[in-house]
């Protein structure tokens, strides 16, 4: 842990809970904000457990257990079926939710795709899009909506990176789409909060939305015409998504592995880096102090010009920036599993079929693993500084670590060190972000900033 110092304004945060609720009052404020029903003692103690009607649940922020959960014991805690409810008609038994043999050929199977080389061809979409970004902000503005702003900037990047600059996908549309879904299918259930079987249908989730069957019919018009034109001279995600292969099985994806693939990239792609970036623009309107440093390591390394995968290595402040901006708000803020077998996680019996939850949003803030957790201090992560490994967990960790963990991370420094290298962002009275999370961790009003050039 790296001391900060006292009595330091702290930014926005989520007032966890500090009463004892019961089931119907947890699923209406659950609806509203997931965040919501983590008790306050999360943030104090090694692990709580609970009852919500005959489910019995326990949340981990012990580091120790959450590495036997993630990594020594993986096999015994896949994800929940709530999750995978809630995912699987939007992004099929793709990577992010299958489990055992077959998540992990899908994962020897695209874990070139990000590898440091594809990483590095791809950087200079990334800072088009930085640049096609500036050009939208032109001179600056008293009030710009910069999540949108980077929802428009990050989509950019993710549907040149897949379809090659093709116009098949609508930036707008597909995140209206997405959006739509997540609003329709993402909140709690009541059926999911007293545990009752999966096949019971969620009243909810019977329906897809029409935009997202549009949008699977695109993924699948773009698969079927890859297949027929051949790949690329400078291979995109799809290209490199369709000759990946599994070295073990000698197995391709097919079609329809291939678009749900195709569509959890999208999906989680460009909306996590837009949080991050979004978040990150809002704490550096909070902090004018670490704003200038920022920008300060940005003008030194770009000099005026855009920034490249290249220039990562330098932009070290840049880094750490985003790193704090990850702890404070963790777009993946809550991670469910379903226990298989007895289990015992710090000194608690975990009995099978029990909900074991890692809330990262109350990890990142817990009192015995960051001083003042509830500060901006970006110190926290630089060079001589220490944490936990398992206290830090904004991709993930283990063997199911978030595959696009670099590449997400390069497309943020890219992106944030331009932006910072010729703007000043600053706060609006009375219009701070709101941080809520239904699938993932929004900043709800968007983030209202003052725009000026530098």
């Amino acid at each position: 842990m790296t001391a900060t110092p006292p009595s330091k304004q702290s930014p926005v945060k989520v007032p966890l809970v500090t009463d004892v609720w019961g089931v119907f009052k947890t699923l209406i404020e659950a609806r509203k904000n997931v965040l919501s029903i983590i008790p306050e003692l999360a943030t104090l103690q090694p692990i709580i457990s609970g009852r919500v009607a005959w489910v019995n649940w326990h949340m981990v922020m012990d580091p120790s257990a959450i590495q036997h959960i993630l990594r020594d014991n993986l096999e015994n805690y896949p994800k929940s079926d709530v999750v995978k409810n809630t995912l699987e008609p939007a992004i099929g038994d793709s990577l992010f939710i299958a489990e055992g043999a077959h998540w992990r050929w899908q994962r020897r199977a695209a874990a070139p795709v990000f590898s440091p080389r594809n990483i590095a061809n791809l950087a200079p979409i990334m800072g088009a899009s930085a640049d096609a970004s500036c050009a939208r902000l032109g001179d600056g503005s008293p009030r710009i909506d910069m999540y949108a702003e980077m929802i428009s900037a990050t989509f950019d990047v993710i549907s040149d990176i897949t379809f090659s600059g093709s116009d098949v996908l609508d930036s707008d549309e597909v995140h209206r789409a997405i959006d739509n879904y997540i609003e329709q299918v993402g909140r709690v259930s009541i059926f999911d909060v007293i545990g009752l079987p999966t096949w019971i249908p969620r009243p909810s989730r019977v329906l897809q939305p029409s935009a997202l069957k549009q949008t699977k019919a695109i993924a699948n018009s773009a698969v079927r015409n890859r297949a027929a034109s051949g790949p690329r001279n400078v291979p995109d995600l799809l290209d490199l998504l369709m000759a990946g292969e599994d070295l073990k099985t000698k197995r391709k994806m097919n079609a329809s592995e291939l678009r749900d693939n195709l569509l959890t990239f999208i999906v989680a792609g460009h909306e996590t880096t837009a949080l991050t970036l979004s978040w990150a623009l809002y704490l550096c309107a909070f902090d004018p102090v670490v704003q200038d440093k920022l920008r300060a390591e940005a003008q030194n390394v770009l000099n005026g010009r855009t920034a490249t995968a290249e220039d990562c290595a330098n932009l070290t402040y840049t880094k750490q920036v985003l790193n704090e901006t990850l702890r404070l708000y963790p777009p993946a803020a809550l991670i469910s599993r379903t226990a298989q077998s007895h289990d015992v996680l710090s000194d608690r019996d975990i009995k099978p079929k029990d909900t074991v939850m890692i809330p990262i949003y109350a990890l990142h803030r817990h009192h015995a693993l960051w001083d003042n957790p509830d500060e901006f201090n970006p110190d926290r992560f630089g060079e001589d500084a220490r944490h936990d490994r398992f206290a830090f967990l904004p991709f993930g960790d283990g063997p199911r670590v978030c595959i696009a963990a670099q590449f997400a991370m390069t497309e943020a420094q890219i992106i944030l060190a331009t932006l910072i290298s010729r703007y000043k962002f600053e706060r609006i009275d009375g219009l701070n972000p709101k941080p809520v999370m239904v699938l993932t961790l929004r900043p709800e009003g968007g983030v209202q900033l003052k725009v000026s050039k530098v």
